[in-house]
């Protein structure tokens, strides 16, 4: 009975032309805002929906986000809560974001493909399985990055 009861109350509103509606905002508005075009670089802001401190955006790589070199420096490790893509295609055009800094990119990773342009909140991705087998949210956890192309991923690892 309640399932006839609010079908008819929703075609009730459907012919008088209205609709239910939620107040919440469409995910991604500020990372559509910061969108600059295809500029060749990869770029972390702290908060969700490329909102917050601004940390950083390089055309490069970096192996620590934590130290005092390279374009992602001191505090900017293990705060970002949105990335975005806007690198050149072809080539190495992905972005692979890892969980551990240096050269040797362990701890898992998360792929970032020129299409997808934007990760307005990384709570919704994890890194692939480090080597206990175990997969950890991305938000707040990324240390490093580097360009790879798409078949440097693996099935699994690309993030959105």
């Amino acid at each position: 009975m309640r399932r006839a009861v609010a079908a008819f109350a929703t075609l009730g509103l459907a012919m008088l032309g209205l609709t239910a509606t939620t107040t919440s905002a469409h995910a991604g508005e500020t990372c559509d805002a910061e969108w600059p075009g295809r500029d060749g670089m990869v770029r972390a802001w702290q908060l969700t929906d490329c909102e917050g401190i601004y940390l950083g955006g390089t055309e490069s790589y970096d192996t620590d986000w934590g130290n005092s070199s390279g374009p992602f420096q001191g505090t900017d490790e293990n705060r970002a809560s949105s990335v975005m893509n806007s690198g050149t295609l072809g080539g190495d055009d992905v972005v692979a974001f890892y969980r551990l800094t240096g050269f040797q990119y362990k701890g898992g990773y998360g792929c970032l493909k020129p299409g997808e342009l934007y990760v307005d909140n990384l709570a919704r991705n994890t890194f692939t399985a480090d080597t206990n087998g175990t997969r950890h949210n991305m938000d707040d956890r990324i240390s490093s990055h580097q360009w790879v192309k798409a078949s440097d991923c693996r099935s699994g690892s690309f993030i959105s």
